[in-house]
């Protein structure tokens, strides 16, 4: 049967203290309800509808995806309210998988093995057994151990409490059943609402089969209740992708100070050293090394290329052996060459540098395209913007510039040029040829510094 897939978004997650839908939150760099998402794409199925409510149009507007079947949830009277809201939208003939939207980090696999045991019908329930399941609805059995129902804590007895099986709010059941059963379900309980949860009670009465499948961590149906949680399921993703990565061969100093907010490619023998953020799509190839207290973004890097502490590098592509920092700012339409290397409180911003060329100590370059075996000596500056437009400075092979220059663009440095340090350059300066804009140094003999009276 075909899987239809309903994911509940609509809380408010008061217990946030926020103005951010609760599932608007991060982990791992993207909104909890991205997470969720991914993993129902896994399923590849014929849809998925997402209720919202708390927070109106921003959770919507967070996802631009044309797979995806907003609905609109105006009051939030529970969850079986909230499942109530989907029956026009629901394709008939499949088999719906309803998980919550604060459930980050639940499994494809623990997902297929509820599916298939639900597959010839009834209902299927995730459960998970806990230490301390205060908070949690809690699993009844009847004497010969089936799923008679489920009790949500504020209506449960002090014996029913003590149970230590718990609902996870991730239930398999048959569409047509749910058209059947939604617009059954009373609001007659402690807290006013309409329980998805009572849909068990009423299988069960209906001679329905109902199936419970428990899941082997409870890591994984852990939901998002306040900030506590979510830092908690962000230290457990953070070192269950540290442990990925060591499995591929990838050195981490200290696992426990590692921070993947992404996707991270690498190839072998790759050395990341601590509190190094990785965000977007970040690609490392053989033998990279990256030092101490770096940031990362959609960004690719060759193979042997060396970072060192301090550095933040964003959209950019880094060519095999060149060698950045420490303290530099790599940021977007950046491209390096072949053992470039750029050094210590250096900005570079979209601008190509060609192979072997140097830029090392304190610069900016900006809207740039340098050549290859260039030397740019410290506090070098590409004045690229007249106040209302930016604009392009060409430096050709083989040229050095001195320290303290001012290149005006738009600029031509033809091949081979030399600059003189401290030069302010305001035209193109032609190749092979000592260009100067030095004023002549005077002396005053017998001059005396002026002394305090």
């Amino acid at each position: 049967m075909a899987v239809s897939v309903i994911i509940l978004a609509a809380g408010q997650g008061t217990r946030m203290h926020s103005t951010l839908p609760k599932v608007l939150h991060q982990l791992a760099g993207r909104p909890l309800l991205s997470h969720v998402i991914a993993t129902a794409r896994q399923l590849n199925p014929a849809q998925i509808i997402v209720v919202y409510g708390h927070g109106g149009e921003t959770v919507p507007e967070a996802f631009r995806a044309a797979d995806i079947t907003w609905v609109r949830q105006e009051l939030q009277l529970g969850t079986g309210h909230a499942a109530l809201q989907t029956l026009p939208y629901i394709k008939p003939d499949t088999m719906l998988l309803i998980l919550s939207g604060d459930v980050p980090l639940v499994k494809i696999e623990t997902l297929k093995r509820l599916l298939a045991m639900v597959d010839q019908g009834g209902v299927g329930l995730l459960t998970v057994e806990l230490a301390n399941p205060n908070g949690y609805g809690r699993i009844i059995r009847d004497r010969v151990g089936g799923v008679s129902k489920i009790i949500e804590e504020a209506d449960a007895s002090p014996e029913q409490r003590r149970i230590r099986e718990v609902n996870t709010g991730i239930t398999a059941i048959e569409a047509r059943y749910l058209k059947q059963i939604a617009p059954k379900l009373s609001n007659n309980n402690a807290q006013g609402e309409y329980y998805l949860t009572d849909i068990i009670e009423h299988a069960v009465a209906s001679g329905e089969k109902v199936v419970a499948v428990s899941a082997a961590d409870s890591i994984e149906v852990m939901g998002v209740n306040d900030r506590q949680q979510l830092a908690y399921l962000e230290r457990f993703y953070q070192k269950r992708e540290a442990a990925r990565l060591m499995g591929e061969g990838v050195s981490l100093s200290d696992p426990d100070r590692f921070d993947l907010r992404g996707e991270l490619l690498v190839g072998k023998d790759v050395y990341i050293d601590i509190n190094v953020i990785l965000e977007g799509r970040v690609i490392l190839g053989d033998g990279v090394k990256i030092g101490p207290h770096c940031y990362l973004r959609n960004a690719v890097l060759g193979e042997g290329v060396k970072v060192l502490a301090n550095c933040v590098i964003e959209e950019a592509t880094i060519d095999a052996c060149a060698r950045v920092g420490p303290f530099t700012r790599i940021r977007p339409e950046t491209r390096l060459g072949e053992g470039v290397h750029i050094g210590n409180f250096v900005e570079i911003k979209k601008s190509t540098i060609n192979k072997n060329s140097k830029v090392n100590h304190l610069s900016y370059i900006g809207d740039a395209t340098i050549g290859k075996k260039v030397n740019i000596g410290a506090g070098t500056i590409t004045c690229n913007y007249d106040g209302a437009n930016k604009h392009h400075t060409l430096i050709e092979d083989n040229v050095f510039i001195g320290s303290d220059t001012q290149l005006i663009a738009p600029v031509k440095i033809g091949a081979g040029a030399t600059i003189g340090a401290g030069a302010t350059i305001t035209h193109d300066v032609p190749p092979g040829e000592l260009t100067l804009s030095r004023t002549p140094q005077k002396s005053w003999p017998g001059w005396k510094r002026p002394s305090k009276k």
